[in-house]
């Protein structure tokens, strides 16, 4: 496993540079972990929009749901998303280890892409973590929303969606002016100003909410 290289440290590149995107790093010595490692950026279209339409489609023609609350509850999904994915990249993705095994833990959950931001089969998150989440969420959702989780767990998985895609967009695709220009600076600006900062990706609203928009 390669050393954790990166430590929650401020960068020195410029706001808004973007680097090559086949700039990576070996981050084991088993070619097998190597491989699960690196991630093509259509896997969570492939994987996941299917399972969208089949929760949407047990809220209306079996559980007999009315449209209204299954877009409501949709929206309630979307929401629950942002808020996780805000949580998990401040809490989980920039907490700071102090032993050796947390820091290498660290380097492979998210500091290698903080070192290599641009590298393209590592900016979605690998079916090998997303896949038990999944699994975990529904559960979980089950507990609190009982017959009505299809419809809110299809939000939720559809704001990860986003969330997955935005986040190659922001790294790869030009993005040159609107909403689409904003978010790619906000989300630079994590890396290359101030990652202690800007937790939202695919929305800045719980970092409004957390006062998190900068230090």
């Amino acid at each position: 496993m390669a050393e954790p290289l990166h430590q929650g440290r401020a960068f020195s590149r410029p706001p808004l540079y973007v680097s090559n995107k086949n700039e990576t790093v070996r981050m084991f010595e088993s070619d097998f972990m190597e491989f699960f490692s690196r991630v093509h950026p259509i896997t969570p279209l492939v994987l996941y929009l299917p399972v969208v339409g089949a929760m949407l489609y047990v809220s209306i023609w079996q559980r007999q749901l009315s449209l209204v609350a299954v877009v409501a509850l949709f929206l309630l999904g979307i929401l629950l998303w942002t808020l996780l994915e805000y949580l998990i990249h401040r809490y989980i993705f920039h907490y700071q280890p102090k032993t050796r095994i947390g820091k290498r833990l660290h380097y492979v959950i998210h500091g290698v892409h903080h070192d290599y931001p641009s590298d393209a089969r590592r900016l979605v998150m690998p079916p090998s973590i997303s896949v038990p989440l999944a699994f975990f969420f529904y559960g979980l959702f089950l507990l609190i929303f009982a017959r009505l989780t299809p419809a809110v767990f299809a939000g939720l998985v559809f704001g990860y969606v986003c969330y997955d895609m935005l986040h190659y967009a922001t790294h790869h695709f030009p993005m040159k002016r609107g909403i689409w220009l904003w978010l790619k600076q906000y989300h630079l600006r994590h890396h290359y100003k101030d990652d202690h900062a800007g937790y939202g990706i695919s929305s800045p609203l719980w970092d409004y909410v957390f006062r998190t928009t900068r230090r």
